[in-house]
């Protein structure tokens, strides 16, 4: 599930909507400014408790022949807020092509001592941005301060296209707009006056992305103003502070990890993964009597396991931050040493996978979503016993309190009184997993006893307790060592210390199982020589390179095609009634009366998800193409900081567009072997963009007939067709991180020209012994959150490998 902080999900105020979301169309206010004379084409954003000055204006001055002839140069502007003189912030520009953090030039600038410090970064995952080492420059013109804001006026060269060790990447001044993004922090920052040396806290004042148009910003004295010099900022780089690790955990940045060599031994079944697919399959082949070894890349996530990631009041406790629900959303600020470094989208790389970052809703899987989906032998009436077995193991909750109350509820009574005038029915949603059109009901979560349950707490329990089974953590895979189609061993990665490296051998008559997720799934298809043609001639020209499979080993199959995801489109309410309840303070300074009803009996509201989930809302919408597309509406109490007086009384409503959805997207690998949404998998389709509207009409009017309700987006005298269609489409700010699809699963063998990876065993085609299990073989989209819907599949491909081991 997609929550990305206080600010909400759409993180762009309603007053600015227009101008941050519709990437083609925003205005651009002229700004001369007196001392150079250099003129400007300004954007503004506001951020949390702005009071006259705003976090982040952002200006713009293009060579004269930008329209014609893409730039790589531009002159800036810089104005941002100081929040606090004595503690630097800093404002953040990205380049990128949709305005994203990930897999773009960053620009990062703040305040110290009188002087304005800059540095270009680049970050290829969810963590802490590193030194950019591509070739681009930052030249100060000039640099002033006023009152309670600083502003930079600067020459970037070689910042509109960019390339950090082979992730390459570039925008286009003649498409006549840019998307852009932007970021900033009111406190946070260390090692000012060292800008190489300098890391960064959460941007607590404000982020999001905007459309620049480009039309005024090319200017004909552009060469002139490019050559105005200015005296170099000096720096000190002396007694700096080192990164903090995200808890009293590993250091997530290790560079020369201190490894162990792997035990000269052989397993039947090598499970790469510890997620929602390799987890449980581990656990079943090892039930089967088969040696079986789980390899997990990142760390141990939960104290059961060994986890140490934990705020001071866990101290004391085998709890960490992920074992408490109402903890879950710290990972959107503070990631490190959990999400993944290698992909452009977040993703857990701990023990657990999706399963231990998540929220932890857990549903039964709508029989629709497996006839609609798959092929022949993955039809409903085929999961049918799996689906008993997973939820006899993990039957999940929508009361997880240990006194069966729901806390703070106000949110969900709200929303439910307006459902119910209108003929929505209210349901269980696990008792009535077919009923999803037109009916709401409670959040389930697969938590148990207060804590975080699922497949950590069940799967991996009776896997761990037999002599046949093997965890490594810390442990990365780099590919399946293979002749032709046969799979004889997996040779290591060790990232982290205390990780094995070499070789792992397969006994005769064994398998490989990648379980990694559909970006680490594909990556790993990739470096063991199959997929298309293209990304394999990347991973040739990588590290790999010299060791990679020979080409006329390599197997041509469609990896990294049928990317799909929930399209998430957001809207804001507000209601007088709503309670707000701040998780986020939970993690430092949690109201003591909740903390000892958690500590000392799991109780309360710290055992609900943040940000107080619910209600969930389902409906089918039929398009004018004779489709039906399932939609899931998952409200939760969180509004946006930047809409004055809406954040204590506001709710967000997450549209998902499900089953049925018909655009697809793309992930590539890049030369530095981290993967991309090169193509995003939304809206390609008229008809999906169809079914959303009808879908927010639909919410709306049976949402109006409650007393005091108040819309923020849509803006007041906005229409649902201008609001969508003026929506920035980009995995930035539409992404759910419910990634499925690139491994699918078929009868259509992709080596034929069709657009399966793995066949009905979930075996990889033009191998013998390689399988796929997890998110990246499911053909289409589910319902809802997938979870469960990976875990059921992960049963059913466990009896498949096994039938055919016989």
């Amino acid at each position: 599930m997609k929550l990305l902080s206080r600010i909400g999900a759409t993180a762009l105020a309603a007053s600015l909507y227009l101008q941050q979301s519709a990437a083609q169309t925003a205005d651009a206010a002229p700004y001369k400014d007196p001392e150079t004379g250099i003129v400007f084409s300004t954007w503004t954003a506001g951020g949390p408790e702005a009071v006259g000055v705003a976090p982040f204006t952002f200006g713009l001055a293009l060579p004269s022949d930008a329209l014609k002839k893409d730039a790589d140069e531009y002159i800036g502007l810089l104005r941002c807020q100081i929040a606090n003189n004595a503690v630097p912030g800093y404002c953040g520009l990205s380049h990128g092509q949709s305005g994203q953090m990930t897999q773009a030039l960053l620009l990062m600038a703040w305040p110290f001592n009188g002087t304005v410090y800059t540095s270009l970064r680049y970050a290829t995952g969810y963590n802490m941005p590193t030194p950019y080492t591509g070739n681009a420059t930052v030249t100060q013109i000039s640099s002033t301060f006023k009152a309670g804001q600083f502003e930079l006026i600067y020459r970037c060269q070689g910042c509109l296209s960019w390339n950090q060790g082979g992730s390459v990447g570039k925008v286009s001044t003649t498409s006549g707009s840019l998307i852009l993004g932007h970021a900033a922090s009111k406190t946070n920052l260390r090692n000012p006056s060292c800008p190489d040396k300098a890391f960064f806290g959460f941007h607590d004042n404000g982020y999001g992305q905007w459309g620049a148009d480009l039309a005024k910003a090319p200017q004909a004295d552009y060469a002139k103003w490019a050559a105005l010099s200015a005296a170099a900022v000096p720096t000190d780089c002396t007694n700096l502070e080192t990164p903090p690790t995200g808890g009293d955990g590993p250091d997530p940045i290790e560079p020369v990890p201190v490894c162990q060599a792997a035990p000269n031994k052989a397993y039947d079944y090598i499970v790469i993964g510890g997620g929602a697919g390799g987890i449980p399959v581990a656990d079943k082949l090892s039930q089967a009597g088969k040696s079986v070894l789980l390899l997990e890349k990142g760390p141990a996530s939960s104290g059961r396991w060994g986890g140490t990631m934990r705020p001071e009041w866990l101290r004391g406790t085998n709890l960490t931050r992920f074992d408490v629900p109402g903890l879950c959303n710290q990972i959107w600020v503070d990631s490190a040493g959990i999400a993944c470094l290698d992909t452009d989208q977040m993703a857990g790389c701990v023990l657990g996978g999706g399963t231990a970052v998540n929220a932890g809703l857990w549903w039964k899987p709508n029989p629709k979503d497996w006839d609609f989906n798959f092929p022949a032998g993955w039809k409903a009436a085929d999961l049918v016993s799996a689906t008993q077995r997973v939820f006899d193991r993990i039957p999940g909750t929508w009361h997880p309190s240990s006194d069966g109350k729901l806390y703070k509820r106000e949110g969900f009574d709200v929303l439910a009184s307006g459902l119910n005038k209108t003929g929505w029915t209210e349901v269980i949603p696990n008792d009535s997993p077919s009923s999803k059109n037109r009916t709401f009901g409670h959040t389930t979560f697969m938590f148990s006893n207060g804590e975080r349950g699922g497949p950590l707490a069940t799967y991996l329990v009776s896997a761990h307790a037999r002599p046949n089974f093997s965890l490594w953590t810390g442990t990365a895979a780099r590919r399946a060592i293979r002749t032709g189609g046969k799979v004889t061993g997996v040779e290591l990665e060790c990232l982290t210390s205390g990780g094995y490296s070499g070789t792992v051998k397969l006994n005769p008559g064994g398998g490989v199982i990648f379980s990694a997720g559909s970006f680490g799934s594909a990556k790993l298809l990739l470096r063991s020589g199959i997929g298309p043609t293209d990304q394999l001639d990347i991973v040739a020209g990588s590290k790999d390179g010299e060791t990679f499979i020979a080409k006329d080993q390599w197997i041509n199959l469609p990896v990294g095609y049928n990317l799909i995801d929930h399209l998430n489109t957001d809207l804001i309410v507000a209601h007088p009634d709503v309670v707000f309840y701040d998780f986020y303070e939970a993690w430092t300074s949690p109201n003591t009366v909740d903390r000892d009803s958690y500590l000392k009996s799991r109780s309360g509201i710290l055992t609900q998800a943040a940000p107080n989930i619910g209600p969930m809302i389902w409906e089918e919408i039929t398009g004018t193409d004779g489709v039906v597309r399932q939609f899931q509406w998952t409200a939760r109490v969180e509004g946006n900081d930047n809409v004055p007086g809406s954040s204590k009384y506001a709710m967000t409503l997450s549209q998902y567009l499900g089953r049925g959805v018909s655009s697809r997207g793309r992930m590539t690998i890049t030369s530095n072997l981290d993967t991309a949404v090169s193509l995003h998998p939304y809206l390609h389709n008229e008809y999906d963009k169809e079914a959303v509207i009808l879908g927010i009409k639909s919410l709306i009017a049976s949402l109006n007939v409650i007393p005091n309700i108040t819309w923020v987006l849509p803006p007041p005298n906005t229409t649902v067709e201008s609001f969508v269609n003026n929506m920035l489409v980009s995995p930035s700010n539409r992404r759910s991180n419910h990634w499925m699809g690139t491994a699918k699963l078929g009868y259509d063998d992709g080596r034929a020209g069709g657009s399966a990876v793995v066949d009905a065993n979930t075996k990889v085609y033009g191998t013998d012994n390689l399988f796929v299990v997890d998110a990246s073989i499911f053909p289409g989209m589910t319902t809802g959150n997938p979870s469960a819907a990976i875990v059921v599949a992960a049963e059913l491909a466990a009896e498949k490998i096994l039938a055919l081991a016989k």
